[in-house]
């Protein structure tokens, strides 16, 4: 019997993690296609990277720092509204998510 404290629990909760990035990545493939964004194979582990993340903060309520708003004022507003939709698919993260994921979808943009 597990009390979700065990080696089982932490391997349970990987699962959630990789099951929810993987739907994340399967719907930011569509959005891509869709705009012809194609990022490079580096871009595309960033990316990957930023979303499992994402997905662990999602599921375990973990906060981000404190991010400011500014550092973002370059990010054209198609990057940031694709952002916020892929935030949106999380249901419970703060905006501030959005900004940050924003600048992988701005810098893939580049190579289309």
């Amino acid at each position: 019997m597990s009390n979700g404290t065990g080696p089982g629990a932490a391997t349970e909760q990987d699962d959630k993690i990789q099951t929810l990035a993987a739907r994340v990545m399967g719907e930011i493939t569509g959005l891509f296609a869709a705009r012809n964004i194609q990022p490079d194979s580096v871009q595309q582990q960033m990316l990957t990277s930023h979303v499992r993340a994402m997905a662990l903060r999602s599921l375990t309520g973990e906060a981000l720092p404190e991010v400011e708003a500014d550092l973002f004022e370059d990010i054209s507003p198609q990057s940031m509204a694709l952002a916020q939709q892929v935030v949106d698919l999380f249901g419970n993260l703060p905006e501030e998510e959005a900004w940050l994921l924003s600048v992988h979808f701005e810098v893939a943009k580049e190579n289309s």
